[in-house]
């Protein structure tokens, strides 16, 4: 199959630019012609005056990058495009681009940017959806991006036009949600049903299960707002200093949960900073369990399934995609989210029952065999791939 993956980098690379790495090796090492258009947000540093005053519009429609997409098609002739992000330098004109050349369009929604200003329905500390209950206009009152009206004006226009263009519901072929959850919020915002399946993200290379664990629990994530690390560390001064926890990540709150684990006294709570992905996996096969307290939906978390690969159990936040990866009682446990308490009741328990956690562990390491292995994941992708082509009359790898 001959296939253009089509990507807009972010400034500070994230789970999205991964996956997307990890899609195209898989699709190399499969033995696919796999050809890439991708542009960075790095550029925009670069612009001058004029080009960065035309942002806006171009976030809307980017004329350079439907053209030079467009040429692409014309020389390459794929038999499909897979979108993974187009914002804001690529944008939706892209689609456009294809439907005009006559190529099918795949796109994977890795977060609700096409719903939410903000693409994570999370405001002031708590889930919202009134952009999708009442008008995207809501984001503009809050200013939900970048804390800005005027930046999230552009947004807002860039999605309401492109709505109103049929660009969603005609342009694209098939959309790709990381969860069951996720699906049924992009049908509840009013994504045609047939176009929606689900396909979670995978974890390559297999680490391989643990062989034993030391005393302490893990958190590895951004330290930001909406990953609730407030109630993470007053879940904490719950416990005393009886349990050791381990933060691996960095992000704009280190400083002040440093600052807040010093007042409440706990000497048992260790920042390590940003961990690479083999530091993270080590801490994993050491960890008793992984704590995952984010109070926004989350479209996948990645650290959830890394920790299924290795054998460990989670304590997650009971909403969006944490409850619906996770299985209460089966590869880890639920807690109300944002509920100091209740999660300190649930490390409790999990502390003070390590056989039964043991047990969580290795029923997550055989959901993850089964669920989330790239052999796995390649043979939904291909399917996706096979149907698209299919319906669009092109036959099974474009013959």
């Amino acid at each position: 199959m001959k296939l253009l993956l089509v990507h807009n980098r972010y400034q500070s690379p994230g789970g999205e630019d991964s996956v997307f790495e990890s899609e195209k090796k898989l699709l190399v090492a499969a033995g696919h012609q796999v050809e890439e258009y991708v542009r960075d947000n790095a550029e925009i540093a670069e612009y001058g005056l004029w080009t960065k005053a035309t942002l806006g519009v171009r976030t809307l429609w980017a004329w350079d990058s439907c053209q030079e997409l467009g040429a692409r098609l014309r020389r390459d002739r794929p038999d499909l495009v897979h979108f993974h992000n187009t914002f804001p330098l690529i944008s939706p004109a892209a689609y456009h681009a294809c439907r005009k050349a006559g190529v099918p369009v795949v796109q994977t929604l890795h977060n609700y940017r096409f719903l939410c200003s903000s693409a994570n329905f999370f405001r002031r500390g708590k889930v919202c959806e009134e952009c999708v209950e009442h008008s995207l206009w809501r984001g503009v009152r809050y200013g939900c991006y970048h804390e800005s009206r005027v930046e999230t004006a552009t947004v807002s226009l860039t999605l309401a036009a492109h709505r109103a263009m049929g660009t969603w519901s005609e342009m694209a072929d098939c959309y790709i949600a990381l969860t069951e959850f996720a699906r049924r919020k992009f049908i509840a915002g009013g994504f045609p049903p047939h176009k929606l399946v689900v396909k979670p993200n995978f974890v390559r290379p297999d680490p391989g299960p643990r062989n034993g664990t030391t005393d302490y629990a893990l958190f590895v994530g951004r330290l930001s707002p909406e990953k609730g690390l407030g109630t993470l560390l007053a879940g904490w001064q719950r416990l005393g200093n009886l349990i050791p926890l381990l933060l691996g990540g960095d992000g704009a709150l280190r400083a002040e949960l440093e600052a807040s684990a010093c007042r409440r006294g706990s000497s048992n709570v260790s920042f390590c900073g940003g961990l690479a992905r083999e530091r993270a996996i080590e801490a994993m096969k050491s960890a008793r369990f992984l704590v995952f307290p984010s109070e926004l939906y989350e479209t996948f978390g990645m650290a959830l399934i890394e920790a299924f690969a290795c054998g460990l159990p989670v304590i997650c936040s009971r909403l969006g995609a944490m409850e619906e990866i996770v299985e209460d009682g089966r590869t880890g446990l639920h807690f109300i989210p944002g509920d100091a308490q209740d999660l300190a009741a649930k490390v409790d328990w999990a502390w003070t029952h390590p056989a039964e956690m043991a047990a969580m562990g290795k029923e997550a390491r055989r959901v993850y065999e089964s669920r989330y292995t790239p052999e796995t994941n390649y043979a939904m992708l291909l399917e996706i791939y096979e149907r698209v082509l299919v319906r669009n009359g092109h036959g099974f790898c474009g013959n």
